[in-house]
Order: C-alpha cells, then structure tokens, then sequence
C-alpha cells in the first residue's frame, strides 16, 4: 500500500521518480523552459517553486535545502540565488511556472507540453471603486396636467389640425341654431 506516499508515481518505482523529478528540475533552471509530459510538468511545478520562495529568502538554511534538493549542484544554486538576488522574481508572490500544452505526442499520444519560467513583470490590477451605498432616490410621478401638457406639445400639429375639423361642424351647428332663434 502507498500509505504517506505522496504525488504520482508516474510510471516508475519511488527512487527513480525522485531522480526523474531532480532531472527535470535541474533542466528547467538550466534552460528556463523545457519539453515534457503534462503529468511530469505538473509534478515538477511545487519544486521549482519552493526552490525560487528558497531563494528569495537568501539566507544559509535556505541555500542548503536548495542544494540538497538540486543534487548538490552548487553551481546552479549560486547562479538562482543571483538571478533572484538581482530582483527576477521579486514582484511575484506566487506562480513561478507556466505550462502551456502543445498536443499529444506522435508515438503514444502522450500529452505533451512546455514548462518555462515566468519572468514577465506583474502587472497590478487598478483598485475598483466600491459602490457607495446611496439612499434610494424618489421617483418623481408627474401630474396629470404636465402629462396632458407633455402630450399636447408632442402632438401638437396633429392635434391643432383635429380640433380645427372637429370645430368646423360645431361652429356651423352653433350659427345654424342662432339662425333658426331669430
């Protein structure tokens, strides 16, 4: 059973995946970015970043858990040490990988990506401004004469040109009535 056996065994017994791992570590600090299997590349990635967090603390413990962790290569620590020292990773908190997928793999359609390190300054994001929580404004009900108003004056060649038919009969009703009093 693989009680307190953490990560996956990718294909391998547990030394050589140690040695595997070391490998690929050592060959991304080397070369900033290299061609793997998806699988690999994400079992590499909390590695990689310990040993950049290692750095940026700079101090003795930290150089020799870095070198126990890259196989007692001295050299390489000393040249990410100095990278890291001279700011390359200073502005990040976090997230010192990048994978990028590439397709499988032509021989046994095995996934296959890019993993590099990530040495783009962070951009901040601007602050959002908050919603000030305002009061809810009253909604003003207009009254029925400036409504009667509003409408007069939208409509109003149309309405001046029915008044005037719908006058015409009317005053003609008016002068026919006065006629027939006289």
């Amino acid at each position: 059973m693989r009680h307190y056996k953490k990560g996956r065994k990718l294909g391998t017994d547990a030394s050589h995946t140690k040695a595997m791992k070391r490998s690929l570590v050592k060959a991304l600090f080397l070369n900033d970015r290299i061609k793997t299997v998806e699988s690999r590349a994400k079992e590499i990635r909390p590695d990689v970043d310990h040993i950049i967090t290692w750095a940026k603390k700079g101090d003795l413990h930290s150089r020799r858990l870095a070198i126990a962790a890259l196989g007692n290569d001295k050299e390489l620590v000393r040249e990410i040490f100095e990278k890291v020292e001279q700011g390359m990773f200073q502005d990040r908190q976090g997230g010192y990988t990048r994978i990028m997928k590439l397709g499988p793999r032509k021989g046994d359609n095995a996934p296959m990506v890019i993993i590099e390190l990530v040495t783009d300054p962070v951009t901040k994001k601007a602050p959002k401004a908050e919603p000030v929580a305002e009061a809810p404004k009253a909604v003003a009900v207009p009254a029925a004469e400036e409504t009667v108003e509003v409408e007069a004056e939208t409509v109003e060649p149309e309405a001046v040109e029915a008044e005037a038919v719908e006058a015409e009969p009317a005053a003609e009703a008016a002068e026919a009535e006065e006629k027939t009093q006289e």
